[in-house]
């Protein structure tokens, strides 16, 4: 086993959230997400991100069981999707969540997007987001989620919150990386104590190979995909990049010896060009 990283960002309410996590959408059922995972926690992960939607969230848990690691020592994310958003329909949701991941609770629930549907069928309801947002508040009351939050939360969502939530969420997981470098979003987040979750932080592979990173990695004799991981974690945000290969998971966590220069840093926020991955 490597040796465990024990780097984690402290969140609103005082849980701990290791900065560096797992990804297993598009994984799917069966040996591949459970294999990801063994091999991710092998490697030193703590945090895994599922969701519902994703319908791995039962392989997640069988994986977490077959591990010699303690619940308690793992952070385990997983959200409510859009078709169940509503007090009801998502307080629902969330036991069937911790039925499938068989678990007593999870450390991070989040609403998935801030609307109902998909596509051309997605509709923006403040009412929904407010009932979801209610029943998020319940659970973490009931103690069965350790912390709560968002994603894919633009400022005036996060804004429009402050009018009706008891209480603010502790993260907003968004898509967030050199090419789609929402620095205006980030900032907000930061100054309202809303830990941010950066996922598609290797964009999907489209721009891995990008000669400006190839060089920048070059200097630290680093991969492009630890550049990319680095320079998320150097911004204060927490990076859940996605792998199910062996070698891509060990390599995604050994980011924490080494830091990106100033320079390097200003050269990588300048590569933004608004290159969105998950189109909505």
């Amino acid at each position: 086993m490597n040796k465990i990283v024990n780097k984690t960002l402290t969140l609103s309410n005082g849980t701990n959230m290791p900065t560096i996590g797992l990804g297993v959408w598009e994984m799917g059922k069966g040996e591949m997400t459970e294999q990801a995972v063994l091999w991710a926690i092998d490697a030193g992960y703590r945090h895994i991100d599922t969701a519902s939607i994703y319908g791995n969230e039962r392989e997640v848990g069988a994986a977490i069981r077959t591990s010699n690691i303690s619940r308690d020592d793992l952070f385990i994310t997983t959200k409510v999707w859009n078709d169940a958003q509503g007090y009801q329909s998502a307080l629902k949701a969330f036991d069937v969540s911790l039925q499938l991941l068989n678990m007593d609770y999870v450390d991070l629930y989040l609403i998935h997007w801030p609307f109902n549907g998909w596509g051309a069928n997605k509709v923006y309801d403040i009412n929904l987001r407010k009932e979801t947002w209610k029943a998020l508040e319940t659970i973490y009351a009931s103690g069965r989620a350790k912390a709560i939050g968002v994603c894919n939360y633009t400022r005036e969502h996060l804004e429009e919150m402050k009018e009706y939530a008891n209480m603010q969420p502790m993260v907003n997981q968004i898509e967030f990386h050199p090419f789609w470098y929402r620095k205006e979003l980030m900032e907000y987040c930061h100054a309202n104590n809303i830990a941010v979750t950066d996922y598609c932080p290797l964009v999907r592979g489209r721009k891995l190979n990008d000669e400006r990173i190839t060089n920048i990695a070059g200097k630290y004799g680093k991969s492009n995909a630890q550049i990319l991981i680095r320079w998320g974690l150097q911004h204060g945000n927490i990076v859940i990049p996605k792998s199910a290969r062996l070698e891509r998971i060990k390599e995604n966590i050994d980011v924490y010896d080494f830091e990106i220069s100033q320079e390097d840093m200003n050269l990588l926020d300048g590569l933004n060009e608004d290159f969105i991955v998950v189109k909505i």
